[in-house]
């Protein structure tokens, strides 16, 4: 008896802990039945975020008037998402024409044609690379905080990130190091190209270099970095506009806030420097200081977009037909791993399938059984790193040809790993078929039952 009731005390204060945690808001399951027992938290401080970017961003669409602007307070977001509209209007910012706006049902919206809405909000941020398994269109109808700002993030996130990308921004090249080639600048995840760019020109200002801002690059923590403000002034002083080109108004930060001696006051003053060149979104002082990792994120993001302040290189030996960007082929290949959920996420289709990690767990999703004890996961040794790799396509490639019989006649794991273009693509194309013949199946065998 004594076990018993102790047993359940240590359960509710767990449970009290939890619902302690500042900034976090804890609800019961995802359904009636799932509810007693289980909680979903998520953060008021990334509901407060997304509301303002979305109320900014659609606040001259018509379509979208009878919810916006919505009150980040309240739980207007977790409602406005119900008719699918505002999902369908934000992947069509994020990448522009992924929806042709004449399928979005605006008028009569009866719950047959919300649900219509909803669909095609979730196969069109599949098709962008969003993870939408385990989300349904009733879960959005429902509003379901936990799963709506899970959707938004990856959203707001590929939009905010389109532009970090060689191909679609030479001036990057500026970002290259002594001996390091354009092809392994190309290589980098937008998240590290991202804070390649910020202590690029925090070097030029004379500060110190940021470790990280945020948790989806695996280094040092972020947060020492910048929750002083500090590294922020330095920024937005390197980045304002000069003035120096025709028709461009020059922007002056004021740097009197760098001294505050009160952190939350330093912060207030830098984000009043950064609302002067139009980008006050996503973090507040609050977020500046506890170091939200994500939000610390789309606010730099959001800096790079609007200012850059990046020059193309010139009469440097750099061969820009590298930078011929993906083709029409390759995005909706890549996409389509990320929206398995593969992990690590895959920014670039040929470099990050070179350690075969991302393909073996393709095959898992096409019901052929990996052995994982066999396969080599990072971090990988400095010392024969590449052999690793090449282990794992190897494994890749035999698995290919037995389990899954596939065709893969003259593909060994050395192409994989080399990233022929060619060959991965052939491999690639073939798990992509099997996967949607077997979701096909899946489909027919149901409506059969």
């Amino acid at each position: 008896i004594f076990q018993e009731v102790k047993s359940s005390d240590i359960a509710k204060t767990f449970r009290k802990a939890i619902n302690r945690k500042e900034g976090i808001c804890a609800l019961g399951g995802t359904s009636e039945l799932s509810s007693e027992g289980t909680q979903h938290s998520y953060s008021e401080e990334e509901k407060y975020a997304f509301v303002n970017w979305i109320n900014k961003a659609l606040e001259a669409d018509p379509d979208c008037r009878h919810v916006v602007p919505m009150n980040p307070n309240t739980d207007d977001l977790f409602k406005a998402v119900g008719d699918g509209i505002v999902l369908c209007k934000m992947i069509n910012l994020s990448v522009p024409d992924t929806i042709d706006e004449r399928a979005i049902n605006k008028k009569k919206l009866t719950p047959f044609i919300i649900q219509e809405n909803l669909n095609l909000a979730l196969n069109s941020a599949s098709a962008i690379g969003c993870h939408v398994v385990n989300i349904g269109a009733e879960d959005l109808r429902a509003g379901k905080p936990h799963l709506v700002l899970g959707l938004l993030w990856q959203i707001i996130k590929i939009g905010l990130f389109a532009d970090i990308e060689l191909s679609r921004n030479e001036a990057l090249a500026a970002l290259l190091r002594d001996g390091e080639t354009l092809e392994e600048l190309m290589k980098l995840s937008p998240e590290e190209l991202l804070l390649r760019w910020a202590n690029f020109h925090l070097e030029n200002s004379g500060w110190q270099k940021i470790n990280n801002f945020s948790a989806d690059i695996k280094l040092i923590d972020f947060s020492n970095s910048v929750k002083d403000s500090k590294a922020y002034f330095h920024l937005l002083n390197q980045i304002a506009p000069k003035g120096q080109k025709e028709g461009e108004p020059r922007i002056d930060i004021n740097m009197s806030g760098f001294n505050e001696t009160d952190d939350l006051k330093r912060a207030e003053s830098m984000l009043q420097q950064a609302d002067k060149l139009g980008c006050r979104q996503f973090v507040t002082p609050a977020d500046v200081v506890s170091g939200n990792p994500k939000l610390n994120l789309a606010f730099v993001a959001n800096l790079f977009n609007k200012y850059p302040a990046l020059t193309k290189p010139e009469n440097q030996d750099i061969d820009w037909t590298l930078l011929e960007g993906e083709t029409r082929e390759e995005r909706t290949f890549r996409n389509w791993m990320n929206s398995l959920g593969v992990n690590p996420h895959v920014n670039h289709l040929y470099a990050d399938l070179q350690d075969a990690l991302v393909i073996l767990q393709l095959y898992e999703r096409i019901k052929v059984p990996v052995d994982w004890s066999k396969v080599n996961k990072p971090p990988y040794p400095k010392l024969g790193a590449n052999m690793k790799k090449l282990e794992n396509c190897n494994y890749a490639v035999e698995l290919g040809k037995h389990p899954a019989k596939f065709s893969l006649v003259g593909i060994g794991g050395q192409d994989l790993n080399d990233g022929n273009q060619t060959l991965t693509l052939a491999l690639v194309w073939q798990l992509m078929r099997r996967y949607t013949l077997n979701v096909g199946g899946s489909w027919r065998g149901s409506e059969s039952q």
